[in-house]
């Protein structure tokens, strides 16, 4: 079963992060070019926050919001969701449906190592369970089963003559 690890070094563990100065419209072109829909938002070169496309929806309604003038830093949510590096698919799931949210920094060491979304699990679960649908395809498939043989080295099947009789092939 993969873990959060495995999943980000398949995904790719770059983190996209702007610093809480930076105006909403700027953060936004950031997300736009890297085609996410979270971004982590830093201060003093450590991660402070995230801002999400959920978050600009939200703050769209405010009469006062301009996305031009506001900084992401006074938007954005400082409760950071993580997860183990070790933790597995279920567990990641678990914690996405049971949290109500899309995004979650993976943390190994004291230190994050990544950010996964919802759609990321998703994507490795479906993997894993192709992968295995099409191990089991395999082994019940008639050509398993035609060009089945005996490994050299392991003790042949009983094997039994026209009357019956069982015959030693050893």
């Amino acid at each position: 079963m993969r873990t959060a690890e495995e999943i980000l070094k398949q995904k790719g563990m770059d983190m996209v992060c702007v610093d809480q100065s930076t105006a909403v419209c700027d953060a936004l072109g950031v997300m736009n070019e890297n085609r996410i829909g979270a971004i982590l938002v830093k201060k003093e070169e450590k991660i402070a926050g995230i801002w999400t496309e959920r978050d600009l929806m939200k703050d769209c309604l405010s009469e006062s919001f301009d996305a031009k003038k506001e900084k992401v830093g006074d938007h954005m949510k400082t409760n950071l969701q993580t997860a183990k590096h070790d933790d597995n698919v279920y567990e990641l799931m678990d914690k996405f449906l049971g949290k109500r949210m899309r995004h979650l920094l993976v943390e190994k060491e004291g230190k994050y190592i990544g950010i996964l979304s919802s759609g990321d699990v998703m994507r490795a679960t479906m993997q894993e369970k192709d992968e295995e649908l099409k191990t089991l395809n395999a082994m019940v498939s008639w050509d398993y089963y035609e060009n089945w043989k005996w490994e050299k080295g392991k003790i042949p099947p009983v094997i039994h003559n026209e009357e019956g009789l069982r015959v030693d092939l050893k």
